[in-house]
């Protein structure tokens, strides 16, 4: 049994008071909390032990801070408004315009409302339930509906106008409650009785950003200010190096601090003379700055060591292989129903003996269309991995991606002669070489990497010692079969 309460709260949007975040950290350090963490929906997550829980509840009683005790009822309204100015510019959503939709929130939303500038892709626009996502027409909203444990977005056919949206949200939200299945096959009934409210006709649907993580970490120059990203390896932020933050935050007169939902923190407006102090603080408490690009593109599981490990030992295979991972997001999820923003998935479950008798873990790799995180068509690439081949299989999606983008690249720069693009139309299904007892694929496409095989050798040119890198069965078990072929 655990000796301690898994405590989560909210900052609305991802925006949080130097001052009550530092607050709620001394409260938290007063009742042996040293390490906190922050969430995929931009919350302040720790645990707390259980001697201390009283305390710590009135502490947050005194000043009006609700929090989640081992519950998470209120997951959070999350906004890409730690993009606003830094990762995006230009259009008609500013800060002003975040803050007064958040504001209007009257009650606690037991629905993940999303608030997504369509301009960036740093955060994401479908994993909530209502998702809002801004339009081409200055404050409207495109709407996009997903029911609590669905995997299918509605679109509402009008925009909303930036006040209506709390309003809106409360009126759904009262009226799903708990009784989503009546909305499944038919999800217009939901807005029947709908109260009025200013919008406009959708003439068009979204088109999403093209996707691009931006570097999230370090010092970095927008206009005449710096502004600072902060990532931690281990997910663990030291509450007294955050209680410093805030202090610097106040003495420089910042005003908030900014989640991410990669887990890290941001922090906006940092004028040159005081740069100094704030690197003073990272080098007092040891903080690193500059990971890899491929260590800062993943999702795990709020609050889950083992998603997080295993997101470890990825990177560190990534990093072996020296593998470019430029242009994907990738996500970890061991536990059912848990939305994670990915282009590539992959997900845990346990391997059931006749579809019954649960056995071994084993891995599934997916993809969305396009291999856009916010892409709600997922493929598979493969499934039943186990986790000595997992490594390999993900490199291999990653190659099929990069080789997908290099194909595109040389069509747009027009290398290829019209009439000879006949002859390089790929056939539908290829033929290849699959292990007769686990069922793992050789793809001379992709090579082996366990084996030390390189891309391009054909099956008949392995070395007659060649093993399965699954099961490590001999060659000879291996029989011609026909799989789709990629086509880009």
């Amino acid at each position: 049994m655990k000796d301690f309460y898994t405590v989560r709260i909210n900052f609305k949007g991802g925006i949080a008071s130097p001052g009550e975040l530092k607050y709620i950290l001394e409260a938290a350090q007063e009742s042996q909390v040293d390490e906190v963490r922050f969430g995929l929906r931009q919350q302040l997550i720790f645990h707390l032990p259980h001697p201390f829980a009283r305390t710590f509840e009135q502490k947050m009683l005194a000043q009006k801070i609700d929090f989640q005790s081992d519950v998470n009822e209120f997951p959070n309204i999350i906004s890409s408004y730690v993009a606003e100015e830094v990762f995006q510019k230009g259009n008609w959503l500013t800060e002003g315009i975040y803050k007064d939709i958040l504001d209007l929130f009257d009650y606690d939303a037991k629905l993940k409302i999303n608030l997504s500038d369509n301009q960036q892709s740093f955060t994401p626009y479908f994993s909530g339930h209502l998702n809002f996502i801004a339009s081409v027409n200055p404050n409207f909203w495109y709407l996009y509906i997903r029911l609590p444990k669905t995997n299918k977005v509605f679109s509402f056919d009008k925009l909303i106008f930036s006040n209506e949206i709390p309003k809106l949200c409360k009126f759904l939200e009262e009226k799903i409650s708990d009784k989503e299945e009546q909305f499944a096959e038919n999800i217009e009934q939901l807005f029947v009785d709908l109260p009025s409210f200013i919008s406009l006709e959708k003439e068009n649907e979204l088109e999403p950003a093209q996707f691009t993580l931006p570097y999230y970490e370090g010092f970095n120059r927008y206009g005449k200010k710096t502004w600072l990203g902060i990532y931690r390896r281990n997910e663990y932020f030291n509450a007294k190096f955050l209680i410093k933050l805030c202090e610097l935050c106040q003495e420089t007169k910042i005003g908030e601090i900014c989640l991410t939902p990669f887990k890290s923190l941001i922090i906006k407006g940092i004028d040159e003379g005081s740069r100094g102090k704030w690197s003073n603080v990272l080098s007092e408490f040891n903080i690193n700055v500059r990971h890899a690009a491929n260590e800062l593109n993943w999702q795990v599981e709020d609050d889950s060591d083992e998603a997080l490990q295993l997101k470890l030992r990825l990177v560190e295979a990534f990093d072996h292989q020296d593998l470019r991972t430029f242009g994907l997001c990738f996500g970890i999820k061991t536990r059912p129903r848990t939305e994670v923003y990915a282009s590539i998935m992959v997900q845990r479950r346990r391997f059931r003996l006749f579809n019954f008798i649960p056995l071994h873990f084993v891995y599934d790799i997916s993809y969305t269309e396009d291999f856009n995180p916010n892409g709600r068509t997922k493929k598979y690439f493969e499934t039943s991995i186990l986790r000595v081949n997992l490594a390999e299989q993900l490199r291999r999606n990653v190659l099929k991606y990069n080789k997908m983008i290099a194909e595109n690249a040389i069509k747009a720069a027009g290398l290829r002669d019209d009439h000879k693009e006949e002859e390089l139309v790929k056939p539908s299904t290829k033929k290849v070489h699959q292990c007769k007892h686990c069922f793992t694929i050789y793809d001379p496409d992709f090579g082996d990497l366990l084996n030390d095989i390189s891309v391009g050798v054909p099956f008949a040119k392995l070395p007659a010692t060649y093993t399965c890198p699954t099961c490590e069965a001999d060659k000879k078990d291996f029989k011609v079969v026909e799989i789709e072929n990629v086509i880009v």
